[in-house]
């Protein structure tokens, strides 16, 4: 896949733009977690046995995990910015749905619409990566990472509130009105990115992975209730496997995919996807045990007695932790790299798991779980981006991050169906009720620590970065960093883009056309007037600038081809009189 640019651009990013992109972040991963504090009352709620309820949370998972990945794909062909605005807008309409139903199928259809917008965070780490300068890029995507378990552990308690003293139809609407105060901030701060992939969208990939992930994801979110040796659990897994065989065969053969298998099979990018998986099944962990530990009754004689808004308050540094590791992380990661942060977090996600063994007794220590494993887990998932952004071109990013993001899911999904068969599986029959064991919560951190030392072995083989590799985040200043960009084009054009008088013109689009007048590389122009671009191939070329108030160019130049950059600087002509 040919990457049509190279280089973010230049001018300065406005400092509202991560905030709110994080923002959006934390408002697209809350729907993961709103409906948690009512869980058990759905039923009732919706008027349907448990087993149909189950799918208000299931549609959510399945959404969520095919959209992920083709809104990646979809922001890197036609603006990542577009695309965030429209997950977000789905979202939007999904809460609405929902807000306004007790029934079981629109609730389902709200529900599903409200995981479709799963999209935003890889498309506002890869709207990071265009726009900012180097030495801001690290924290920031650390914290559009983390953005994930924020949302998810900051609406625990919120969402418990709510549900517990309003009618839960106000979540929805809660949900709503977040998601259209992300949407304005977004159309106010975050600009478009220039960049673009070259090709058109892969519709039957996008199908076949479709297919493949809910066949896939829906056996395991509905194992426990199907049986896991059933004919339709197996069944289901059967197919999943060959139409996902079947779909790998087709991309491969495909020139512009949805999922650049040969790219994803590089090491730095298998182990770090392989690692995700790992890093999902622990966050999800204890966000299933310690809500349900705090909530139990101490006539269990282990549990710790707490109401729902206590518990979720109790659970909430989990992502708090998260959000303040960000900086953590990127300072640690300019020093020793984002393997070194993610091995980092997985040590410090085992001991809280370790620790977490023998502190269950109190709802103190419930807290010092949760701060442990929030710093665990934020410095892993700040790591995972850093690790694919370095790993891929530009022109993937979204579609990469979309596949990391994924992953995480799987790990989620996975992490629910294991937890939740072991409970039930060693619960209690109290009355007729069925009651989560300590022994069953134990096993659950067990499993957990185990996920991690799989998670720490896959990140042993992830390449290391080399002593000439240079930090992630070492320039010093934003000029520093466009200068840094530029000499990193090596087969390309390169220069300023000037007014009549020889000033520089910022934030000019520059773009380049091959002898086909096909496009073939995109870019805006520094403060300073610089630009770079890279060639696909060597042969003739047009460079053509234009910016606002100055006349257009077009400049042939030829390139031949070999590793060295051409210097062409492009003088537009004098600013133009309007009528």
């Amino acid at each position: 896949m040919t990457q049509t640019t190279t280089v973010r651009p230049a001018g300065r990013a406005r400092g509202a733009v991560v905030p709110v992109l994080a923002f959006a972040g934390i408002v697209v991963a809350v729907m993961q977690t709103l409906l948690v504090p009512v869980i058990k009352d759905l039923p009732q709620l919706l008027d349907t046995a448990p087993s149909d309820a189950t799918w208000v949370l299931t549609s959510t998972l399945l959404s969520g995990a095919v959209a992920t990945p083709i809104m990646g794909r979809l922001g890197d062909l036609y603006g990542k910015r577009r695309m965030l605005i429209t997950s977000l807008s789905v979202m939007v309409v999904g809460a609405l749905v929902s807000a306004f139903t007790s029934d079981l199928l629109l609730m389902i259809t709200g529900r599903t619409l409200q995981g479709f917008a799963m999209g935003a965070i890889p498309l506002g780490i890869g709207l990071m990566r265009d726009m900012l300068p180097r030495e801001r890029l690290g924290s920031a995507m650390a914290l559009m990472s983390s953005s994930i378990g924020v949302g998810g552990g900051l609406a625990l308690p919120a969402a418990a509130l709510v549900a517990q003293h309003t009618d839960w139809h106000a979540l929805f609407y809660g949900a709503a009105g977040l998601g259209v105060l992300a949407i304005a901030l977004t159309l106010l701060v975050v600009p478009e990115s220039p960049m673009r992939a070259e090709g058109t969208f892969d519709l039957p990939g996008a199908i076949g992975l479709s297919a493949g992930l809910v066949l896939f994801l829906l056996p395991i979110t509905k194992g426990s209730d199907w049986g896991w040796s059933s004919g339709t659990t197996l069944g289901l897994f059967a197919a999943a496997a060959v139409v996902l065989l079947l779909w790998g065969v087709m991309e491969l053969r495909v020139k512009a995919p949805l999922v650049d298998l040969r790219t994803t099979a590089r090491p730095a990018v298998l182990f770090t996807n392989l690692a995700s998986i790992m890093v999902g099944v622990s966050f999800y962990v204890v966000s299933l045990v310690l809500p349900q530990l705090l909530q139990l009754p101490k006539s269990t004689g282990y549990g710790l007695g707490q109401s729902m808004v206590v518990a979720g308050l109790l659970v909430a540094p989990l992502g708090l932790t998260m959000m303040f590791t960000a900086p953590v992380y990127a300072r640690l990661s300019a020093k020793y790299g984002p393997k070194v942060t993610l091995i980092l977090g997985l040590l410090i996600i085992a001991i809280g798991y370790g620790a977490g063994l023998g502190l269950m007794s109190a709802a103190w220590q419930s807290l010092v779980i949760s701060v442990l494993l929030g710093a665990g887990i934020g410095l892993a998932y700040s790591s995972l981006p850093a690790l694919i952004v370095g790993a891929v071109p530009a022109s993937e990013t979204g579609a990469a991050n979309g596949l990391n993001t994924l992953m995480r899911s799987i790990g989620t999904s996975v992490s629910s169906a294991v937890i939740g068969m072991v409970l039930a599986n060693t619960a209690d029959n109290v009355g007729g009720v069925e009651i989560p064991t300590m022994h069953g919560f134990r096993v659950s951190f067990l499993i957990a620590t185990g996920a991690v030392a799989v998670g720490l072995l896959l990140a042993l083989f992830l390449p290391g970065r080399r002593p000439s590799d240079k930090p992630q985040l070492r320039a010093s200043s934003e000029e520093d960093a466009n200068l840094e960009r530029a000499e990193q084009v090596l087969r390309g054009f390169r220069g300023r883009v000037l007014a009549a008088d020889g000033t520089p013109v910022a934030r000019a689009k520059v773009t380049l056309i091959d002898r086909r007048g096909r496009q073939a590389g995109a870019t805006l122009s520094a403060e300073d007037g610089a630009y770079a671009l890279t060639v696909p191939a060597g042969g003739a070329y047009v460079v053509a600038a234009r910016a606002t108030g100055h006349g257009p160019l077009a400049s042939s130049a030829t390139h031949a081809g070999d590793e060295r950059p051409v210097d062409l600087d492009l003088p537009l002509p004098g600013r133009t009189v309007s009528a």
